[in-house]
């Protein structure tokens, strides 16, 4: 049993102006770092899940590799992508998933290796950056039934973690974890 990877990239990107699935940055796509970056971490399967521009993401991106799904419920939020995903991978035979929003450019995967390495049916991680929590988030498989529950809106696995309090992991000093919510944000 090992640890799936699963990238939340559905959304429209309204403050960004596009979705960030999209966004060139550094010479790939948002949706191609974060599904590479899990992959260099040794996730199998990733699972990447689409919606607002699916089709040309999937024209656009390279994702080979990868488990591509569409999640038709996208424009409710990240929760209705969390749990197409937890879903599409129900049926692998991993023991635990690392979550990774496309948004997060700067997650490296010695940061998800990190996080990974907690893994287990029961394991519930988050990476943390100078104390305070972000991304790559692991989930054990014993919690996906209800954290699919929970999800809901753009909370994503959010209230599912707060009333759970997960291991922090720090990662600072191999990955930066700020999201991009705007042009303004991309690291320079």
């Amino acid at each position: 049993m090992g640890v799936a990877g699963l990238v939340l990239a559905a959304g429209a990107g309204r403050r960004f102006g596009m979705p960030k699935a999209l966004v060139r940055h550094r010479g790939s796509l948002f949706v191609e770092h974060a599904a590479a970056v899990l992959r260099a971490a040794g996730c199998h399967p990733v699972v990447v899940v689409l919606g607002a521009s699916a089709d040309r993401v999937r024209a656009e991106a390279g994702l080979a590799g990868a488990a591509v799904v569409d999640n038709p419920g996208w424009a409710g939020g990240m929760g209705s992508s969390l749990r197409v995903g937890l879903a599409e991978l129900a049926d692998s035979d991993a023991e635990a998933v690392v979550v990774l929003p496309v948004d997060t450019p700067g997650v490296t995967a010695a940061a998800v290796g990190r996080v990974a390495a907690l893994s287990g049916p029961h394991a519930l991680a988050r990476a943390t950056y100078h104390g305070e929590p972000g991304h790559p988030v692991l989930i054990g498989r014993a919690r996906w039934a209800e954290v699919a529950e929970q999800a809901t809106g753009d909370a994503g696995a959010r209230p599912y973690l707060a009333a759970h309090g997960p291991l922090g992991v720090p990662c600072e000093d191999v990955a930066a974890g700020e999201d991009v919510d705007r042009p303004e944000d991309l690291p320079r």
